[in-house]
């Protein structure tokens, strides 16, 4: 080789699997709410259309690219890491195997608009609880870019990289529980974290196990065993459970601006509180959270008047 060139990088090869969805499956909008912000070192969206997510598995660290065919819509998973194998298994219900949309039914012109336009939509089901719990801790009370940066800086510092070929750029996989307890007071606070959320993550982490074993939980269950961690509170356990567990009916409560969200769109009323919610979205009981990211996604949003305000739990603090 001519001296001054670089050398070839050498295709480094995972395990493969391919599975073929009952219906269409849209990456962006299944995997989506996996992402936390842009930057998320844990997550990439590539230009073919592909995706890579790097996981903190019960078998250990592992990396998934996935991709559909989007003649057939059969769907490729390749994994790396001692995490693959697990990666591959659960990639059906990643995607959205265990979900039911043909269970939904629409209510309102504009939930139904909503679906009918991304018949690829599928609630994931990631079978990981920590892995979607401290970030959603992160976001508790602040603004979604405050809780973004910290999430991205603590996982790149604290983390590991992942196993397998880069994508687009190196993938982390998030610290080990343990090395979550061990992070010292000023490294929270270097990366935004006051004290209440911090201390709310290593109350978590302490227990680790036991949240974990919520995925053998149904949803509702789940919440209540995850609310047992002081300062997780139901905004806290929902967001969990929606992505961990696939929870169609997991609706968000105590969040700032979804009330109001969902009354303009139901009804007209953009000073909805969470009992005004609840009750325009008692028609789709099992289905609330469904309807709820349908509504978010049909752009029917009421305009905002003043400036946005952090969002968070009102449970346990």
């Amino acid at each position: 080789m001519p001296a001054g060139l670089p050398r070839p990088t050498r295709a480094v090869s995972g395990r493969v699997r391919t599975w073929v969805p009952a219906g269409p499956v849209d990456l962006g909008l299944v995997l989506g709410p996996l992402r936390r912000g842009p930057a998320d070192p844990t997550f990439r969206a590539m230009p073919d259309g592909s995706v890579w997510r790097a996981s903190l598995t019960h078998t250990g660290p592992g990396t998934l690219r996935v991709s559909v065919d989007p003649g057939g819509g059969a769907v490729r998973g390749e994994a790396w890491g001692p995490g693959a194998e697990w990666l591959l298994e659960g990639m059906p219900d990643l995607l959205g195997a265990s979900d039911d949309p043909e269970a939904f039914a629409p209510r309102h012109r504009v939930v139904a608009t909503a679906r009918h336009r991304r018949p690829g939509l599928r609630l994931t089901r990631t079978g990981l609880v920590l892995e979607s719990l401290i970030p959603s801790v992160l976001e508790q009370k602040v603004t979604t870019d405050e809780a973004y940066r910290a999430w991205r800086s603590l996982v790149r510092k604290f983390g590991e990289p992942a196993p397998g070929p880069a994508a687009g750029g190196r993938l982390w996989v998030m610290p080990a529980p343990r090395t979550w307890a061990l992070i010292p007071s000023w490294e929270w606070h270097r990366a935004g974290v006051d004290n209440k959320r911090a201390s709310t993550i290593l109350r978590a982490v302490r227990v680790a196990g036991r949240l974990e074993e919520a995925m053998g939980l149904e949803a509702g269950a789940a919440q209540a065993r995850l609310e047992v961690v002081p300062g997780i509170g139901p905004w806290t356990s929902a967001e969990t459970v929606q992505r961990s567990h696939g929870a169609a009916d997991a609706v968000t409560v105590g969040d700032l601006h979804l009330p109001g969200i969902v009354g303009w769109a139901l009804a007209g009323n953009r000073e909805a509180d969470d009992a005004a919610m609840l009750e325009l979205l008692e028609p789709y009981a099992g289905q609330r959270h469904r309807a709820a990211r349908l509504i978010l996604l049909s752009g029917r949003v009421p305009a905002r008047r003043a400036p946005r305000m952090p969002r968070g739990d009102i449970g346990k603090l």
